[in-house]
């Protein structure tokens, strides 16, 4: 790899939407071009393994955020999951929170006091983003606060001023399972219901959303099946997985990918399926003693999510569930942060084609930075600062479709530029 700056390269549709701008029309690509800046790899993690090793190290944790925690229930099967939105100042008078398992809640996150969740309702125009984590992660992950962090903190404070949420898969974050299930990859009720939510509770906020790698898949077959009623202004998607089944075989195509990456996210699933035990021992669906027994994480999607959500072998639920085709009909401006040498979420599997072929479509490939890290020299990381620039200026357009032309038109900048 080498060590000098490294320039994202774009993809894109030759017949992109059009913004309409404060100075003059401007063609998605150029819009999203400009707001890139070079990649300056941390020149001791010169491959994708090394850069993705480093995410699990704890070194360095600048970004603290409070979060205050909201149950909603999900009218598609009745089961509850957890969002977090972030507060500006921790409770220390608050009681102490713990979920119905007993369990302690994440660092920094409480319990939603009844006065608050009274007063969630707000006719402000504050613009508000919508966070999925990664697999088996959650609201308190470095690499998700690394960018709620700097675009929830006051303007004066050199922030962006947004207000902010992370949608919880179910059992993740400590979060209660109170159905017979998890979470798969096309598993989009919950974030459909907090959306809807939100709307009710901010009927004027501006919704954006953010992806993080299994998040990031989920997110897009949200956009794909909402198609042109998605209410979102904008959304980034880092390391998207893509393409299940491809990036499951590429995984194990190679002992760091069968042995390291794919039995600690098997590992991490089993380890979810413990914690919830309960709800599942009785399940006729699946058989207890096999998902132990496995070791890598298409067992455990083949011995337990698989049969769950009805699929009748893994294959059919990798396929499935892949965004790839979703990704052709999303209709809200979507950016797309990619690292070639990523070996999760592998470049065979990102679809390069699709983008050409969407004209809401923007990626950035860079030739190293792994899964979810894009580390730089003092241990800043790429992608969160390449967000944040994205994010608030979007704030200046708002979706709307003309016959025989596509325009984004000019509305009130908060926090970004002009």
């Amino acid at each position: 790899m080498p060590f000098w700056p490294a320039y994202p390269t774009p993809h894109h549709s030759n017949t992109p939407i059009i913004l309409e701008t404060k100075v003059k029309p401007l063609p998605f690509p150029d819009f999203a071009a400009s707001l890139l800046t070079p990649f300056r790899a941390n020149p001791l993690l010169f491959n994708g393994h090394l850069q993705t090793f480093w995410t699990a190290v704890k070194w360095n944790d600048p970004h603290t955020i409070y979060y205050a925690r909201q149950r909603l229930q999900s009218p598609a099967d009745g089961g509850h999951f957890a969002v977090d939105f972030v507060v500006l100042e921790p409770f220390p008078s608050a009681p102490a929170s713990t979920e119905a398992m007993g369990g302690e809640l994440p660092p920094r996150t409480r319990d939603m006091m009844e006065e608050e969740v009274v007063k969630l309702g707000s006719d402000d125009d504050t613009p508000m983003v919508i966070a999925l984590h990664g697999l088996s992660g959650g609201s308190h992950e470095l690499y998700l606060r690394s960018v709620l962090a700097p675009l929830t903190r006051k303007v004066e404070e050199g922030g962006s001023g947004f207000a902010a949420c992370v949608v919880n898969a179910r059992g993740c974050a400590l979060s209660t399972v109170t159905t017979g299930q998890l979470f798969n990859a096309r598993f989009t009720a919950d974030l459909r219901q907090t959306v809807r939510y939100l709307q009710e509770v901010y009927p004027r906020r501006p919704l954006y959303a953010l992806g993080f790698s299994f998040g990031a898949n989920i997110l897009t077959n949200y956009i794909g099946e909402e198609g042109d009623k998605c209410v979102f202004k904008a959304v980034a998607l880092c390391s998207s997985p893509w393409n299940l089944e491809v990036a499951s075989k590429a995984l194990h195509r190679t002992y760091l990918g069968s042995e390291v990456y794919s039995k600690v996210m098997g590992g991490n699933l089993r380890n979810l399926f413990e914690i919830h035990i309960d709800n599942f021992s009785g399940d006729p669906r699946i058989d207890v003693d096999l998902v132990r027994r496995g070791k890598y994480l298409y067992e455990f999607d083949r011995d337990f999510t698989a049969p769950i959500f009805g699929y009748a072998t893994v294959g059919a639920y990798y396929r499935d569930a892949s965004s790839v085709d979703n990704l052709l009909k999303a209709h809200v401006p979507t950016f797309i942060l990619h690292a070639k040498d990523d070996p999760v979420a592998v470049d065979e599997a990102v679809p390069y084609d699709e983008v050409k072929a969407n004209p809401y479509c923007f990626m950035a490939t860079t030739p190293t930075g792994g899964h979810l890290s894009w580390f730089e020299y003092g241990g800043g990381r790429w992608f969160a600062r390449t967000v944040r620039s994205i994010t608030p200026i979007t704030t200046e357009y708002n979706i709307d479709i003309i016959p025989g032309r596509r325009f984004l038109h000019s509305i009130r900048n908060r926090g970004g530029r002009s």
